[in-house]
């Protein structure tokens, strides 16, 4: 799955909810290490290809960065095992966490007691 990071930098149109939510200025939008993380591993095995310049993507969208604390990573070690991908589960715990709603396109999250936008 592409991560949503990779469709908002890249213009790709989704769910309109979703789009306004992280267009509106009065919400702060979030964006986890985890994300990068997983997108910089995805790129380096082939799985994903991401376009020039994203780190200059990133950084100039004026999202705020969520670093990965102890507190996020015995959370989501705790996690029931709805959900068996591990940064996934870290998002989770973070928006359970830092009390965030969790934008995603995976049904399956669903199944935790965390605040989703579906698209």
């Amino acid at each position: 799955m592409i991560p949503i990071l990779l469709w908002w930098l890249a213009n790709i149109k989704f769910d309109n909810n979703a789009m306004g939510s992280i267009a509106d200025d009065r919400n702060v939008v979030f964006v986890s290490a985890v994300s990068v993380w997983e997108i910089s591993i995805k790129q380096a095995i082939g799985k994903l290809q991401i376009p020039d310049g994203f780190e200059a993507a990133l950084v100039k969208s004026g999202f705020e960065k969520l670093d990965i604390t102890f507190d996020h990573a015995m959370t989501a070690g705790k996690l029931p095992p709805f959900h068996r991908d591990p940064f996934d589960r870290m998002l989770i715990a973070q928006a359970i966490i830092e009390d965030l709603t969790l934008l995603t396109a995976d049904g399956r999250l669903r199944e935790y007691k965390v605040k989703l936008l579906q698209i």
